[in-house]
């Protein structure tokens, strides 16, 4: 692995917890020589985590759509920046660039491109790993759900146990580097149903 998808608040939640964990994140990343790729901002978790990279003497990559550019929300201090046409565009390019994703706590934006990469790692659009980096229990409620739609059927056991929520970065990253990608999905003959 040398690049990690990161994604995570625009704003740093209301719990000095969630701020710790992103510099420790940066802090791992930075030690462990791998560079962070995001959404390319200088706010909130997404600000803490770049400044504390860089800070550390790592490399960041940031992806961001042109309508945020030109409403100033890009981070200045990148090692650099790539602006694509869309939020659909940045979530493909970021996948693309990358060899694993993680999620910090944050909003729907957080939840939507994280759900996004482990369904795609199902369809086998994604082969990288998908982690939620669970600070302070944050997505403890989500786990439920995924174990939830893993018993009433909707979601393969072996499937489910592709999807880490850790609140251990040594746990996440044995993860990640011991990865195996789901099974691509196959479906039986449709026009029998």
């Amino acid at each position: 692995m040398k690049k990690i998808a990161v994604y995570c608040g625009a704003s740093t939640g209301n719990s000095p917890a969630f701020a710790k964990a992103a510099r420790e994140l940066g802090d791992y990343l930075a030690r462990h020589k791998l560079e962070l790729v995001y959404g390319g901002g200088g706010v909130g978790l997404m600000g803490i985590l770049a400044n504390q990279v860089l800070a550390a003497g790592g490399k960041v990559h940031g992806v961001m759509p042109q309508e945020l550019v030109e409403r100033g929300a890009a981070f200045a201090k990148l090692t650099d920046l790539k602006i694509v046409p869309n939020m659909s565009i940045r979530k493909q390019t970021m996948l693309a660039i990358s060899d694993g994703s993680i999620a910090l706590p944050g909003g729907p934006g957080t939840l939507e491109e994280i759900i996004e990469a482990f369904s795609w790692a199902r369809l086998g659009d994604n082969l990288n790993p998908c982690v939620f980096y669970n600070v302070a229990g944050y997505y403890d409620p989500l786990k439920k759900m995924f174990d939830e739609m893993t018993a009433k059927g909707f979601l393969t056991t072996a499937d489910r146990a592709k999807l880490l929520f850790s609140k251990s970065l040594t746990e996440i990253f044995t993860f990640m580097a011991s990865y195996v990608p789901p099974q691509i999905r196959t479906y039986p003959e449709v026009g029998n149903m």
